[in-house]
């Protein structure tokens, strides 16, 4: 146990749920500019020509090695394995026992033993702690993000996606670039320098993830950006690269299951006071005392594509359980244009105005949580929102019941946060009612 831990910030409060709603503000993307231009135009590359991520500051790097490195990843992950090799990847998906989401991230299957875990850290403590205390034969280290670590990250992490990141890459790379399937990556050369290449995508366009030691980041950097210029390149800054998990169809940061239950005890012990998870934060107008409320599962985000029942895992039957019979599914919102732009006009009336919507993302916490009604009944929670310019739309992602999910189906979202409970990084303001319409899961046709 260290000196303080999670659970002692647990047991220091009487309310979990007011600890999180009291915490405002939230910086997502340390290093990286809200924008390089504007929002507007960076969204528009993506879609329309080519678009430039720096990924490599907001997400864990966490490598394991080891004759039991599989096994425990296999442990763990709702994920199946079979056919997984060197040179692939895959979204794993972690769960606890009961079944409730804890992270996920993208797994690489280095070389023979030799696996990395990228993404936020949720998923990176959950597996550290069962490498340390599972007895795995297995070793472990870290680079943490830049909100935490000190120094330069040990790898720059890039993304290029849109109509023109082939074109871009072929120029780039020292010989042909290979043909990679998504998912699968290989190491190519740029300008002599070796880089890692994954067949990868978000905001439902075509593209590709690369990285190499810190030292070689500039260099990099400027030859994607100089092969680009002629095809209207867009760097991304952390307010339109935030917006792309919405219309990805990707919940970003829902609350982990770590707070309450026994069987989560030692974990939280375990966990640091100085953790992501002892220092998250909610907003949103759902309200209740129980934050496992808040809690969501794989099968709830959309993962149950990824589960593979055919072999043992955490939280297995609990979700084995929710798969047969499913109570909510995730959807997108899309938000009436009138009732957001009723919510921007209230700015400029007498009286208290609704609460304002940040473009493209209105993002105040890690975590974000909107009640979904049908009349007055609450029907499910809506997650982060964000602004599309390409699409011309305001869309959510939420979790709904499943006699809700189908598309065209009309619900309300209430916009606004619990009197009572107003995250200090919300304004005053007055709550609003959105009117939305289901639509699927991503929003946009899928192009990667």
């Amino acid at each position: 146990m260290s000196e303080s831990s999670l659970e002692d910030v647990v047991q220091s409060t009487e309310s979990v749920v007011d600890l999180l709603r009291s915490r405002g503000g939230w910086v997502g993307f340390p290093n990286v500019p809200d924008e390089h231009t504007h929002w507007i135009e960076e969204q528009r590359a993506w879609a329309e020509t080519v678009s430039f991520a720096d990924q490599s500051h907001h997400m864990v790097d966490f490598w394991v090695d080891g004759p039991d490195a599989l096994e425990l990843f296999s442990d763990l992950a709702v994920n199946g394995f079979e056919g997984f090799e060197p040179g692939t990847a895959k979204q794993l998906v972690l769960a606890n026992p009961d079944g409730d989401f804890i992270g996920d991230g993208i797994l690489l299957y280095l070389d023979s033993e030799e696996f990395a875990l990228v993404g936020p850290p949720q998923g990176p403590n959950w597996v550290q702690f069962h490498a340390e205390t599972g007895g795995y034969d297995v070793t472990t280290r870290r680079d943490e993000t830049s909100g935490v670590r000190d120094g330069p990250p040990a790898n720059y992490r890039y993304q290029v996606q849109g109509p023109e990141a082939l074109a871009v890459m072929e120029e780039v790379t020292d010989g042909p670039l290979p043909d990679l399937g998504f998912f699968h990556f290989d190491d190519v050369m740029i300008d002599g320098r070796e880089v890692t290449l994954l067949r990868h995508g978000m905001s439902g366009e075509a593209g590709f993830e690369f990285w190499g030691p810190w030292e070689d980041a500039d260099a990099i950097r400027s030859r994607i950006l100089d092969a680009g210029e002629a095809r209207g390149i867009r760097q991304l800054g952390a307010r339109s690269y935030g917006s792309s998990a919405v219309v990805s169809g990707w919940v970003g940061m829902p609350l982990p299951a770590v707070y309450e239950s026994d069987v989560m005890a030692e974990y939280r012990e375990w966990l640091s006071a100085h953790s992501l998870e002892a220092h998250y934060s909610i907003a949103g107008s759902f309200d209740s005392d129980d934050v496992t409320d808040y809690y969501v599962t794989p099968v709830e985000l959309g993962y149950e594509r990824l589960i593979d029942f055919d072999h043992d895992f955490v939280g297995k039957a609990a979700l084995e359980a929710e798969a047969a019979d499913p109570a909510r599914t995730l959807v997108t919102l899309e938000w009436d244009d009138g009732d957001a732009v009723d919510v921007f006009a209230s700015l400029f009336a007498d009286g208290e105005p609704g609460k304002f919507i940040d473009f493209p993302v209105p993002w105040r916490s890690a975590s974000h949580y909107d009640a979904v009604l049908d009349g007055e009944e609450t029907v499910g929670l809506s997650t982060w929102a964000a602004y599309t310019y390409n699409e011309r739309a305001m869309i959510s992602l939420a979790v709904v019941e499943t006699d809700y999910a189908d598309p065209g189906t009309e619900l309300t979202l209430r916009w606004g946060e619990p009197e009572n409970r107003r995250n200090p990084a919300v304004e005053r303001h007055a709550p609003a009612s959105i009117s939305t319409t289901v639509a699927p899961v991503p929003y946009t046709t899928d192009n990667r």
